[in-house]
């Protein structure tokens, strides 16, 4: 299963989510977000660690750093501008875009033409769509084939979500009336999915969680020991 945790600023935030082994971290460079990311910074810990001592480390026999971590990085957009998210993928050396305005399909590929593979080969895009109803899921269609990977921002109410621990819970439900083929991660607003209701989820495109508000202490700011147990919970139900 897929854990992507967004909103990350803090290098010491980051550090800790790859050590915990989340799989896609997240960086908002949607300019009014409190969690927008300003600017690259030496020490911001988001572009890959590329310093002497570090490549000095790395050819050291039995190093811890001969096998780092690999994490996904995304960036995430909505209805910017085509050149600032080429250029926001060169300087971040990003993995994924994801696209949470209301960016028709050619975009995604007029993007994926743009960068993949002169300016970042292998890229891949996210579409985020806000499902409150079934019917929602269906403005997925349009980006078969275009996106490699759906995010649906669940905004039901909490109460509609509650898991009955079989294949006729709410989310099931709701996930049920999409029949496309791409692979999908969920989020919702607020508090996080109960683990259980993760379980229960049947769909076979479902592919993982997205993470981004619920463990916060402040905006960007992350509460690792939290965030640590509830994935150490995540990953036991794999």
């Amino acid at each position: 299963m897929i854990i992507k945790l967004c909103g990350m600023q803090h290098a010491d935030d980051i550090k800790a989510a790859e050590q915990l082994g989340v799989d896609l971290l997240g960086f908002d460079f949607i300019p009014k977000s409190p969690r927008y990311v300003r600017m690259i910074s030496s020490r911001a810990g988001i572009i890959p660690d590329f310093s002497e001592e570090r490549l000095r480390a790395l050819k050291q026999p039995n190093s811890p750093q001969q096998q780092p971590v690999k994490v996904g990085r995304v960036g995430v957009f909505a209805d910017d501008m085509p050149q600032n998210i080429v250029t926001r993928v060169y300087n971040y050396e990003l993995d994924y875009v994801q696209l949470n305005g209301e960016e028709p399909a050619v975009t995604l590929e007029n993007l994926r033409r743009s960068i993949d593979p002169d300016i970042r080969k292998g890229i891949k895009i996210i579409k985020r769509i806000v499902v409150d109803t079934q019917a929602d899921l269906a403005k997925a269609t349009e980006y078969e084939g275009k996106a490699d990977l759906l995010l649906f921002h669940i905004t039901a109410k909490e109460t509609e979500l509650q898991t009955t621990g079989d294949d006729n819970s709410p989310l099931n439900q709701l996930l049920s009336t999409y029949h496309g083929s791409t692979p999908f991660l969920i989020s919702k607003p607020n508090a996080p999915f109960d683990t259980l209701l993760i379980k229960s989820i049947t769909h076979p495109q479902f592919a993982g969680i997205n993470l981004d508000t619920q463990f916060e202490l402040e905006p960007g700011k992350k509460d690792m020991e939290q965030l640590q147990k509830y994935v150490e919970e995540l990953k036991a139900i794999e």
